[in-house]
C-alpha cells in the first residue's frame, strides 16, 4: 500500500507481539475495502502506556488496538467508555473521534462469542464454563458469557485477587453466575462443559506449557484457547489427545478484528478477505 499524508494509522499496543497475525489481517482488510489506513505494532507494557496513548491524541490515528498486558490499564487514559466495555473493565479497541476524544470499546467478547457459537457450536445458556485467566481477555470472555446467560463460570488466575475481582465485577454488573477458584484447584473442571484458557500460558515465552494437568481433562468437554499462534497450544494438544473437541483463538481474532474495523471506519468489514489472509498466514504463504 501507499502511505501518504492522509493515511490513518492504527497501532496495536501490547507485549509480546511477535506472535500476532493482526497487522496482516487488518491491512488485508483495509486494502480489500479500499481504505487508506495502516496497522502496525508498538510493543509496550504498562510502564509507558500513558505516554504513548497521549501521543496518539496528537497524531493522524483513527484509533488503536490493545492487547496483553494493557487491556485493563488503558482505561485510565481514555475519555469515554462504551457501556459494555465499562462493565467488562477492559478495552481492546479505542476509537479517536472527530473531536479528538478517545473512546474505549471491547470487541474481544463479541469475537469470542461469535467463534464459540458458530465454530464451536456451543449453547452458552446451557453450558458451564471454567476459565484460566482473569486479565483483559478473561474479563471479556467471561463477561460476554454472563451477558448471554451462562448458568455458571468458574474463574481462576495466577493471582487469586485478580480472579476474585473479576468474579465480583461479573456478579455485580451482569449476573450472579461467577465463582472464584483458588490457583491450583482443578476440582471444578470435571463439572464443566467448556474449559477456557485466557491466561497466555502456551504462547510466547510459555510455549509448551499448560495451565492445568491433563488428568483432569474429560473427553466430553470442549477446550478453547484464546491463543492462535501456535495454532495448537499444549493445552489444546492435551485435550485433543483425550478425545475432546478443541478450538483456538483464530476465529475470535477474526471476528473481533472485523468489529474493530467497523468501529474505526463506520463501514462494513471485509470478513472473507480477512479470513483468507489468516488462512494464508497459517499455510505459510
Amino acid at each position: 500500500m501507499n502511505v501518504d499524508i492522509n493515511t490513518k494509522m492504527i497501532t496495536l499496543l501490547g507485549d509480546p507481539l511477535k506472535q500476532s497475525f493482526a497487522a496482516r489481517m487488518q491491512n488485508a482488510g483495509y486494502e480489500a475495502a479500499g481504505l487508506n489506513m495502516l496497522y502496525f505494532y508498538t510493543e509496550t507494557d504498562n510502564e509507558h502506556l500513558g505516554d504513548i496513548v497521549n501521543g496518539i491524541r496528537y497524531m493522524n490515528f483513527a484509533g488503536f488496538a490493545v492487547t496483553k498486558p494493557n487491556k485493563v490499564k488503558v482505561l485510565e487514559y481514555l475519555d469515554e467508555l462504551d457501556p459494555l466495555c465499562e462493565k467488562m473493565g477492559a478495552s481492546n479497541t479505542v476509537v479517536k473521534t472527530a473531536e479528538g476524544k478517545l473512546v474505549g470499546y471491547n470487541t474481544d467478547g463479541v469475537g469470542f462469542y461469535t467463534s464459540l457459537v458458530e465454530e464451536g457450536k456451543v449453547k452458552v445458556d446451557e453450558s458451564v464454563f471454567f476459565c484460566f485467566g482473569a486479565g483483559g481477555a478473561g474479563r471479556a470472555m467471561c463477561s460476554i458469557l454472563a451477558y448471554h446467560g451462562t448458568p455458571k463460570i468458574y474463574i481462576t488466575d495466577y493471582f487469586d485477587s485478580a480472579a476474585e475481582e473479576l468474579v465480583k465485577d461479573i456478579n455485580e454488573n451482569f449476573a450472579p453466575v461467577a465463582e472464584m477458584v483458588p490457583k491450583g484447584d482443578f476440582s471444578k473442571i470435571a463439572a464443566c462443559d467448556v474449559v477456557l484458557n485466557a491466561s497466555g500460558i502456551g504462547m510466547g515465552s510459555h510455549i509448551g506449557e499448560t495451565p492445568m494437568p491433563e488428568e483432569y481433562i474429560q473427553p466430553s468437554q470442549l477446550y478453547f484457547d484464546a491463543c492462535y499462534n501456535p495454532d495448537k497450544t499444549q493445552f489444546l494438544l492435551n485435550a485433543e489427545a483425550k478425545g475432546c473437541r478443541i478450538l483456538n483463538g483464530l476465529g475470535m481474532s477474526l471476528y473481533q478484528g472485523a468489529a474493530q474495523i467497523e468501529l474505526w471506519t463506520g463501514g462494513k468489514a471485509p470478513v472473507e478477505a480477512m479470513r483468507k489472509e489468516l488462512l494464508d498466514i497459517i499455510a505459510g504463504k
